[in-house]
């Protein structure tokens, strides 16, 4: 079952890579439970089916970063982009992307999260495996406002735009 407005996200573990000690979080990859990450705040996560994909590196993450400020402005916490790669290959593709102190790149390295939120793209036929489908969801408080998902393909409601729509 997909999740829709006024869910809950589910309680899964993401990985982020740290390329600087600090705040508690060691150098290299470090494990966070979604619930402890989003409490009290306004979140915005987008996912795609992988990095440095054509449109993910060319459209999708850089929608987020040229919108950075528009979304702070509207009273956005943070920005997580979510893919099923491991933590290695999302810190070097948030370091080629600039992402740094924009957009959180996590890492759902076995797809727990994406499967728990019903949000899975089969790409098996094409070599890639199990991914996580194209989306935008508005989270506050941990609860669902709003959620963007691409038909099969597509890149039309998932971007930074569509999403300030929903702010």
């Amino acid at each position: 079952m997909t999740i829709k407005p006024g869910d809950k996200l589910p309680d899964a573990t993401l990985n982020e890579f740290y390329d600087v000690e600090g705040n508690g979080c060691s150098l290299g990859p470090n494990s966070f439970k979604v619930s402890e990450l989003i409490k009290g705040k306004k979140i915005v996560i987008f996912g795609l089916p992988g990095a440095y994909t054509p449109t993910c590196s060319a459209k999708h993450v850089p929608s987020y970063l040229e919108n950075y400020g528009k979304l702070k402005a509207k009273g956005v916490d943070e920005i997580w982009c979510v893919s099923v790669n491991d933590a290695f290959v999302m810190g070097a593709w948030g370091r080629e992307q600039e992402a740094a102190g924009k957009v959180r790149m996590m890492a759902d390295g076995s797809a727990e999260f994406s499967k728990a939120c019903g949000l899975t793209l089969d790409l098996t036929a094409r070599g890639m495996g199990v991914r996580s489908d194209r989306y935008a969801m508005l989270v506050e408080d941990g609860v669902v406002k709003a959620l963007n998902r691409e038909a099969p393909g597509k890149f039309e409601v998932s971007g930074a735009e569509a999403i300030l729509k929903a702010l």
